[in-house]
Parts: C-alpha cells; structure tokens; sequence
C-alpha cells in the first residue's frame, strides 16, 4: 500500500462499473477530474504540465468578458491555449448579461474555446464588494439573466457553472444557483462545499455536495473542496454521489497528483482502479521544477521565472530542505540560476530524499479565513433586482 493519510486508510481503488463517466455537453471526462481555475496558477504552462501526467479537464484561470472585448493585453495572453491543447477550457467572469454574452460570442464565433466555465465562487473582497463572483447568486434574477445569456450566445458550446454554498450560513443560495443554472441549459455544475466567508478555512462541506446532487438530476455535479490525496477523490464520489472532483489547492507544487488519480480511477469506467505511485524523490520534483519553469519563460518571455517563485514552496512542501533552500528558491533570477539552486540543494541533502507522508495533508496556498465578505451597499435589500451595477464592475484585470 502507497502512501496516504489515517482518513483514507481503508479507501480502495475503484471498482470496475462503480462510476459511469460523465459527460459536460459532447465532451466526456475520464477520469471524472477537472482542475479548478486559479488565479495566476492555471495558465497554459500549467495545464499542459498537469495533463502530461493524467487525463481530465483543464480549465483556464479567471478571464474577464471586459479584458475580452477591449482587448486587454494580458487577457489576450491568459486567455491562449498551449499548441494542441484539448478540450479549450476558458473560465469567463462578469457581472451583467450583456458584455459576458459578447465575450461569449466571440470566444465561439471565433472559434476559440470548447467549453466555457462560470466563476460565481470567487471569494474576494475586490471581486465581491464590486457585486461578482460569490456576490451575485445572492441576486437570483440577476444570475439567472447572465447564465441565460451566456447559454444562449455559446450556443453547441458548454458552459458550466461553479459556485460556493453562499456568502455565509444565513445566505446559502447553493440550491437556486443549481436549480437555475440547470433550468436554463447549463451542462454540468461545480460546488466548492465552502462559503465565502470561510474562504478557504476549515473543512469543506461534503454533505452540501450529496444534497445539491440530490437535486440537480438533469446535469453532472462535481464536487470541490478538500481533494488532497487521490483516495479523496473516490470517497468524495462514494460519499456524496457526485459525479467527478475539481481539484485546486492540492495539485499545487504537485502535478503528479493528476497521475495519481488516473490510477484510481483506472484507465476507463470498467477497469477498475490500481494502486498509485508514491510522491517522486526531491530528484525527480526538481526535475519537474525546471520543465514547469522552462515553460513559463518559453510562454511568457524572461519574467516567466518571476511567476515560478511562488510555485517553489509549494514544490519543496513535505521534503526537508531546510529553510534558507527555499528563501533562495523564492528569489530564483533566472533559469541559470533555478538550476544552479537545485543542483546545490540536491547535493547537500540528496535526490533521494522521499517525501515525508504527514505533509499529505497540508494546505497550500490560501489558508486564510474566515473573514466576513464585503458586498456593494444595498446588495442584500432587493434579491430580485435584476440591475447590474455599473459596467466599472467588471473592469478587473483577468486572472484576478
């Protein structure tokens, strides 16, 4: 037995037939895993890294209808898809019908993208206090409209739409997002089983996942939150009923965990799952240190290695490397010097150093919260209100 934690000591690999492969409009997904869009995480590097260590759907990180339709330097860039890559997952954000609708046009009309993602989940205050992300369901008319609107111009297109339980415990809007979103021809659902206020704190709500697919019938409904090990990923399903995982937080500094899954889930619905491999030795994650970094300078120009820096931590998390490694790390130059790092590292405390299985477990990432979520004045007086706030909204830079 491979590594895992104490909470999935008696997970078993899945069984042939257990699980049927779900299907968002004409695309099917096998394994039943989706990578959850992240802000300056899930650009095209990223996705092409992860999906050469396991199938799934790779979906791109938060691209603004606004930045689309004016042509906004860095939206143009983080909404490019890697030669060959396949299915085009574009994650679309905005905040009224009309400018997300044209985004959406264009996107289809030009050809551009296989499947559209919604992001109604976004937690941030930036992004709430402007009337969006987690903030909009609370306007289920308004919601309905912009989820109407994109369906309508994506036309053969799917959209999907993700979303957290609600803003807090007094405002859970899970159940009329879903029940909307599928009445007007949304293809699958996605839920992080957290509110907005918990932020990504504390454990997420399984139970909020059984209950929405409980009521969602129609149309698939994946499951986000707490994905951490592959063996989750099948309790998760078996738990809940659900019909496939997004995975966010747990796949940073390990994209093997795409891998991992695979073997879970085995190579189709009938063949049963196998034993996954154990995290590589530090040799072989600083072997895929330098093809992510590579990546990202061939993608973006030089300042491709100012962007890997946050990724090294996540990378060296559960291998001993000692703090002043990874103080270096975090200050990388350029690829020369990624490697020159690596080399010094890996010959002070060996390339076979394994990873240490406590760190299964550990957050990466944000950890922040709870924290109460800034809403627009008046937000919460008309739930029927199908105005929009001013079209500045959605002036944010993609990516977040």
């Amino acid at each position: 037995m491979g590594l895992r934690s104490e909470i999935n000591r008696d997970v078993i690999t899945a069984i042939p037939d257990e699980f049927k492969k779900p299907s968002i409009g004409p695309i099917e997904i096998w394994p039943p895993v989706v990578l959850a869009p992240m802000a300056g995480v899930t650009n095209a590097p990223f996705r092409k890294l992860c999906r050469k260590f396991g199938a799934g759907l790779y979906v791109s990180e938060m691209i603004t209808a606004r930045g689309l339709l004016e042509g906004h330097s860095k939206t143009e860039r983080l909404s490019g898809f890697a030669e060959g890559e396949t299915p085009r997952s574009i994650q679309l954000y905005g905040t009224e019908p009309k400018s997300i609708a044209a985004a959406t046009a264009m996107l289809v009309g030009e050809g551009r993208v296989d499947h559209i993602d919604m992001n109604f989940g976004c937690p941030m205050p930036k992004v709430t206090r402007r009337g969006g992300g987690a903030a909009l369901p609370l306007k289920p008319k308004l919601f309905e409209s912009i989820v109407s609107s994109v369906v309508k111009a994506a036309g053969s297109v799917p959209v999907t739409v993700k979303f957290r339980k609600g803003t807090d415990e007094d405002h859970l809007t899970y159940f009329e997002a879903g029940l909307i979103a599928e009445s007007v021809g949304a293809s699958a659902l996605a839920l992080h089983a957290r509110t907005a206020e918990q932020l990504y704190s504390g454990q997420a709500d399984w139970d909020a996942i059984a209950r929405l697919k409980e009521t969602i019938v129609s149309i698939p409904v994946f499951g986000n939150g707490d994905i951490w090990e592959p063996w989750d990923a099948l309790r998760m399903m078996r738990s809940t009923g659900c019909d496939g995982v997004v995975v966010g937080r747990g796949c940073l500094g390990r994209p093997w965990l795409f891998g991992q899954l695979a073997s879970v889930f085995g190579s189709d619905p009938s063949s049963g799952g196998s034993e996954p491999d154990n995290p590589p030795l530090l040799g072989g994650v600083a072997d895929t240190m330098i093809q992510h970094a590579q990546m990202l300078v061939d993608w973006t120009g030089p300042h491709g290695i100012r962007d890997f820096r946050k990724h090294t931590s996540w990378y060296l998390k559960g291998y001993q490397t000692g703090p002043a490694a990874r103080r270096s790390l975090q200050m990388v130059e350029d690829m020369d010097n990624l490697k020159e790092l690596l080399s010094d590292l890996l010959s002070t405390i060996g390339a076979d150093r394994e990873f240490d299985p406590s760190a299964l477990r550990l957050p990466r990432s944000h950890r922040n919260g709870p924290k109460p979520v800034v809403l627009p004045a008046g937000w919460l007086d008309d739930p029927s209100d199908l105005t929009p706030l001013h079209i500045e909204a959605e002036a944010l830079v993609s990516g977040g």
